[in-house]
């Protein structure tokens, strides 16, 4: 869709969708991915995605800068990307904020989004066959699988934060697959989703107050390094992600979406309201904390939650998430049919 064919109102909530997709990427368990493909613009951004490759490249050192644009379908990537950088800086702290405080009922209103997407995605998928349910349960069988996976420890080499960069992009381009819980089992969710974010914003802290002592921080112009590194990582995933997803969607598009609706069944599991974190501790059953004095989460122990009163809040929680999805999906339908 052309730039301009879109009202103020369109680019707005694109905005406000690359806001909700930022937010669920931070958050472990979470998959960006499912907020477009609910949403229903998943296609249009992995074949938007698609069209940064040779061709545009071209174009940009032929200074072609308006026809690069137009080819990448910038103005749809542009406002996402938008809604995306202010969610690492504004939503993404608020919810870093209530898993802090209220961690429990946070999960449930995730868990219930995610159940309300897969009611949503399910009712319009019309390709079910004994093939298509294999790939539902090879889906279902690798969310489980990495749900249950136990934390690797931190690892701040810059070849392995590319590396990071291009798995931790899947939760964008994979529906159900959570980047951010991926980061997390392999140790590096700390440092590069929270303490590389936190340095860049004390950066520009600095650099408004024309304070230039963080370039003679060694700690901080390191996570700075690591910053710049999984972005370029990410890059290059969403990329080459892209094109692999486009190929498929293109030839194997109903294998395509039972996988996806398999990874956002098996994701269910990693956003289980009702577990308790489990940290690594030494001989003496002290807990061992990185060089920047975080806990290290070692595996989260799940439950079945007793009939209290914290309980039935976070049921309510699960009901407003499906409540909402539900809602969104039955108004988008009635406009669709208008």
């Amino acid at each position: 869709m052309q730039n301009s064919t879109r009202s103020f109102t369109d680019k707005l909530l694109l905005v406000l969708k690359g806001l909700a997709m930022g937010a669920a990427n931070k958050v472990p368990g979470i998959s960006g991915g499912i907020v477009a493909f609910v949403a229903g613009f998943y296609e249009e951004f992995i074949y938007s995605l698609q069209k940064i490759n040779l061709t545009s490249l071209r174009l940009i050192l032929n200074f072609r800068f308006r026809s690069f644009w137009t080819y990448i379908n910038g103005p749809f990537l542009g406002l996402l990307i938008t809604g995306m950088l202010i969610s690492y800086f504004s939503v993404s702290k608020l919810l870093d904020y209530f898993l802090e405080k209220n961690e429990i009922y946070v999960w449930g209103l995730f868990f219930g989004l995610i159940i309300g997407s897969l009611i949503s995605i399910t009712k319009s998928y019309t390709g079910w066959n004994i093939k298509n349910y294999i790939w539902l349960i090879i889906g279902i069988s690798i969310g489980l699988i990495i749900s249950l996976i136990e934390p690797a420890t931190e690892n701040d080499n810059l070849f392995f934060v590319f590396i990071c960069g291009i798995i931790g992009v899947s939760g964008m381009t994979l529906p159900g697959l959570s980047g951010s819980f991926i980061l997390m089992l392999i140790g590096n969710y700390v440092l590069l989703l929270v303490d590389s974010v936190n340095a860049l914003s004390k950066t520009f802290i600095y650099l408004l107050n024309s304070d230039y002592s963080f370039l003679e921080n060694v700690t901080h112009m390191r996570l700075l390094s690591v910053l710049l590194v999984f972005t370029l990582g990410s890059l290059t995933g969403l990329v080459s992600l892209s094109h692999a997803l486009g190929y498929v969607l293109k030839y194997y598009k109903k294998q395509t979406y039972a996988l996806i609706i398999g990874f956002i069944t098996g994701s269910l599991g990693v956003v289980w309201p009702w577990k308790n974190k489990i940290y690594q501790t030494d001989i003496t059953g002290k807990i061992i904390v990185d060089t920047n004095g975080n806990s290290i989460l070692e595996y989260y122990q799940r439950y079945i939650p007793n009939l209290e009163f914290e309980t039935y809040i976070t049921c309510i929680w699960i009901l407003v998430g499906i409540a909402s999805v539900v809602y969104l999906d039955t108004i988008g339908n009635k406009k669709t049919t208008e």
